[in-house]
């Protein structure tokens, strides 16, 4: 039995390198043909600041997500049932919602243009898209939180009402943090999902690594260069969310050693 999970754990690690020297193959053959390769240096830049962007939503996402997050999953633990059934419900729903029509369902909801002071500022889509992902990754962490908080054992809870802690004082100061600790391999798991979400995004409308691989191919018009580009956004994304999930792996184990 330790033989054949140690072949498919090997087996299950080279895969993703197998993908992605598939992809650099694939990107060599097109590249073969000089005047492609500098059509795809001239939109480098174009298709970078299209990626840059889905860092950028990804990264926001998170962190609103986490924030509200943590404080639903408290709030889940909740003893009145006045709180914590509503925040049961917003955690299931959203839990088993669809990303993209949380995005769309956002991306209408939500005014093209707010009032600050007497004063119209814009509402871009792309902060609408965040709000969208922010959404589904609190769900989430609450669920990782209220997990953590009750795989803590009650007898740390109990000391620390011995030693004089409030319920308050234990949870932030004694529970929270070894929360945190036994959190942070799901919690990257779940950022690897919403960044591969981003590319949703561009559906409406939002200036993201998809869109601008879809901009560059129409302006083009180069059934080689559509290939190319789309081989591109998969590399980007492979690059940025594989280290990711290797490193989940690691914590994973190490927290189970």
């Amino acid at each position: 039995m330790t033989g054949t999970r140690m072949l498919s754990a090997s087996a299950h690690s080279r895969l993703p390198w197998l993908f992605g020297a598939l992809i650099l193959l694939a990107a060599v053959w097109l590249l073969a043909d000089l005047s492609l390769l500098k059509v795809l240096v001239e939109w480098l830049p174009y298709l970078g600041s299209g990626f840059l962007m889905n860092i950028l939503i990804s990264l926001l996402a998170m962190t609103g997500g986490t924030v509200v997050g943590v404080v639903l999953g408290i709030l889940e633990l909740a003893p009145l049932k006045i709180v914590r059934y509503p925040v049961v419900f917003y955690v299931q729903v959203f839990r088993n919602a669809p990303h993209l029509v949380l995005i769309f369902a956002t991306t209408y909801i939500f005014p093209f243009e707010i009032v600050v002071f007497g004063h119209y500022l814009p509402f871009p889509d792309w902060l609408k898209a965040v709000i969208g992902l922010a959404i589904p990754a609190s769900a989430y962490v609450a669920e990782i939180t209220r997990g953590a908080v009750q795989s803590i054992a009650t007898t740390q809870w109990e000391a620390a009402k011995g030693l004089g802690f409030s319920r308050l004082q234990a949870l932030r100061w004694i529970i929270l943090p070894q929360c945190a600790r036994r959190s942070l391999p799901p919690w990257m798991n779940l950022f690897g999902s919403i960044t591969m979400g981003t590319a949703l995004a561009s559906l409406v409308g939002v200036h993201e690594l998809l869109h601008a691989a879809t901009d560059a191919s129409t302006a083009v018009r180069r059934l080689d260069f559509t290939v190319l580009a789309y081989i591109v956004v998969m590399a980007a994304f492979f690059a940025l969310c594989y280290p990711i999930s290797s490193l989940t792996r690691r914590l994973e184990r190490r927290l189970k050693a």
